[in-house]
């Protein structure tokens, strides 16, 4: 079966060893990852064709229930990758770049074309934090194994140890069906964007009669396999029992401090995305209104060509250089 969305420009030579790769796992069946072959059943195998074996690795993460708070970003370009790794244990590539990079309306038209871009551009960047990519809407929904199909190749064509999906307990096959074929997830349960036209808005989840549902969720995808799970839009003290009840870390975004790590969309807390503001966002800088200030500086000084100054331009004939 073809890849969902594949691009005729892909070249011919990595598609053929990809489905290669794809042949050999499904031919021993022995839980080799479709990455040339390592077993990621050892953490110090973990290593892809394209990116050196990583510090920070699934098992890691999942050992750090209970202790330091993990800290993760979203990060979707190679310059701010190199920002948030030496502070953050897991650089989110998150389905949230259609909004606030594309300019989408939500997260539903992100492709998987734009998440492999997107994630070959954060791995470069990152050589500590741990890179997690988003399975966009319609990758993984129909069947196991598409999702399969798809989670491998962002591994494979990026480097990335883990992804990341939406969904709870009616996920929990899928997640198990990855995990057992040697592909990390992070779940995603409370609050799950690419289901905003069925839950009817971006609304907190989990309160009176929600909250057992949530709960249940929660303990799926922990049975499951996954390795992490995030609490979106969940009222914190439900967030804390379910913090509570885990074996695996909860990351919260809108779930209250005690979550075992916290994450936020960069460009929200720098103050770089203003079309709208969460109530759970803090922001920690202003970049907009400072890049906004430089910008009409620069507009101002080229109107009256007061840039490029002298020292800004070249001389046409090079100033004689006297003897040392």
């Amino acid at each position: 079966m073809a890849w969902r969305q594949e691009s005729p420009r892909r070249g011919a030579r990595s598609t053929l060893a990809l489905a290669a790769m794809q042949r050999n796992f499904l031919a021993n069946g022995s839980g080799l990852c479709p990455y040339v072959g390592q077993n990621l059943h050892g953490p110090e195998q973990m290593m892809s064709a394209n990116s050196p074996l990583r510090s920070v690795l699934p098992p890691d993460i999942r050992a750090r229930k209970g202790s330091e708070p993990l800290v993760v970003l979203t990060a979707y370009t190679t310059p701010m990758a190199r920002l948030v790794d030496p502070h953050c244990d897991v650089a989110l590539v998150g389905d949230s770049l259609g909004m606030v990079l594309h300019g989408l309306p939500s997260t539903l038209g992100v492709t998987m074309e734009m998440m492999i871009l997107h994630g070959q551009a954060v791995v470069r960047g990152c050589s500590k934090a741990m890179v997690v990519i988003d399975m966009p809407f319609g990758s993984y929904e129909e069947s196991p194994a598409q999702a399969y199909r798809n989670a491998a190749r962002l591994m494979a064509e990026t480097g990335a140890p883990a992804v990341k999906l939406e969904g709870g307990a009616h996920m929990a096959d899928t997640i198990a069906f990855l995990t057992r074929r040697g592909v990390p997830v992070m779940a995603h349960i409370g609050l799950t964007p690419q289901a905003v036209n069925t839950l009817g808005g971006y609304k907190v989840v989990g309160r009176e009669d929600e909250a057992e549902r949530v709960m249940q969720d929660a303990l799926a995808v922990q049975a499951a396999g996954a390795f992490a799970v995030v609490l979106e839009k969940v009222p914190m003290g439900l967030a804390g029992r379910i913090t509570a009840a885990l074996d695996i870390p909860t990351i919260g975004i809108g779930a209250g401090a005690a979550c075992d790590g916290q994450v936020l969309v960069i460009d929200d807390m720098l103050g770089l995305f203003t079309d709208f503001r969460p109530k759970f966002v803090k922001r920690y800088a202003e970049l907009g209104k400072a890049a906004d200030a430089a910008i009409a500086a620069y507009a101002a000084e080229v109107r009256t060509r007061a840039f490029p100054a002298e020292e800004h331009a070249f001389p046409d004939v090079l100033p004689v250089k006297g003897p040392k």
